[in-house]
């Protein structure tokens, strides 16, 4: 039997999948990370290639190696052996064919906002891969875009902070942002993507689990 949660979450889910859809995202809720790895493996063509942004969420789901596996060209930045290499690899992965992400918060009318340190993955969001599939847990959802933009800002940044280390930031000490304008930060650029354009070229999968941070 479903738990309250999982009924909560599958009820919430299909509303904010349509909300993503009167935004002109295509969107889809499933109830298991494993349904979800089947639906992004369904939307990526064996001859396109891919890359992803820094997400746990994509880490944990298995994708890459499941695109490895099948032939799928991949451009992935963590192989490089020098910070040169790493940093033109986050430049080609502009004009790949699929880009892979997840997202800092998703308001409940359709709404992502998202925080990026170099800005990759915000831009290639926003223009350049044929394709974006954001891949998000529902503890990505809350109700407002104010309260998509606190998620991102107050949460996401400071406990993905917590994955590096030598980085000098106020979270990273304290936990809790205090809005620093340090070289570290990971808030260099904030994002709101209040609409798809062109139509269907961002495709969201809500998963009924929690993923990522």
């Amino acid at each position: 039997m479903a738990s309250p949660k999982e009924i909560r979450n599958a009820k919430l889910g299909v509303r904010v999948a349509k909300a993503l859809e009167a935004r002109h995202f295509e969107a889809w809720y499933v109830d298991s990370a494993a349904e979800a790895v089947g639906k992004a493996l369904s939307l990526i063509p064996q001859t396109h290639t891919v890359s992803w942004g820094g997400s746990m969420t994509v880490d944990d789901l298995g994708i890459k190696q499941r695109l490895e596996e099948r032939g799928n060209k991949i451009i992935d930045r963590d192989k490089a052996t020098s910070k040169e290499e790493r940093m033109e690899l986050m430049r080609q992965a502009l004009l790949c064919d699929t880009f892979l992400a997840s997202s800092n918060a998703i308001s409940e009318d359709g709404q992502l906002v998202n925080v990026d340190g170099f800005g990759n993955r915000v831009a290639a969001m926003i223009f350049g891969p044929c394709q974006v599939i954001v891949l998000a847990g529902m503890n990505k959802v809350v109700k407002t875009l104010d309260d998509a933009t606190q998620r991102a800002r107050t949460i996401a940044s400071p406990l993905n902070m917590q994955r590096f280390t030598g980085l000098k930031t106020s979270c990273a000490e304290t936990g809790g942002c205090a809005n620093c304008m340090s070289l570290d930060s990971i808030c260099s650029f904030i994002v709101t993507t209040r609409l798809c354009k062109p139509a269907g070229r961002i495709k969201v999968i809500l998963i009924g689990e929690d993923l990522g941070l």
